[in-house]
C-alpha cells in the first residue's frame, strides 16, 4: 500500500459510480486495545460483500488522513481515518487507515465482483 494520492484515489472511486459494487468496511481497535491497556474498550464494525450502488464519491482530507464517502440512494457510507491505498487484483480499490505502529484501524474495499470470504 502507499499513501493516499488524493486526485488518483478520487478518480478511482468515481469509476464505480452508478455500478453495482460490493464493499468491505471494517473498523477495529479491538485486537490492540486490550493488550496494552486493560481499561480500553474494544470497538469495531465489520460488513463484507454489502452490495450497493452509489451516485457520488468524495474523498476529503488534510493530506495525513482522509474520509471516503459514497452516496447511495438511501444515504451515505463512509470511512474516516484512511491513510493508504492500493489496487487489489487490478480492479478492486482498497483503502486503509493505519495507526503510527502500522496497525489496521479502518478499511474500505470496493469491487465490482463479490469479495472473498
Amino acid at each position: 500500500m502507499k499513501p493516499i494520492e488524493h486526485e488518483k484515489v478520487q478518480q478511482l472511486m468515481q469509476t464505480y459510480i452508478n455500478k453495482d459494487v460490493y464493499i468491505h468496511l471494517e473498523t477495529t481497535n479491538g485486537a490492540y486495545a486490550g493488550h496494552f491497556n486493560d481499561k480500553a474498550y474494544n470497538v469495531g464494525a465489520y460488513i463484507r460483500n454489502a452490495k450497493l450502488n452509489y451516485s457520488q464519491a468524495k474523498l476529503i482530507g488534510d493530506g495525513k488522513s482522509y474520509r471516503a464517502g459514497l452516496k447511495t440512494e438511501l444515504g451515505w457510507v463512509y470511512a474516516e481515518g484512511l491513510t493508504d491505498w492500493t489496487m487489489h487484483k487490478e480492479d478492486q480499490l482498497l483503502l486503509a487507515g493505519h495507526d503510527r505502529e502500522g496497525r489496521l484501524m479502518v478499511a474500505l474495499h470496493i469491487s465490482e465482483t463479490p469479495l472473498g470470504q
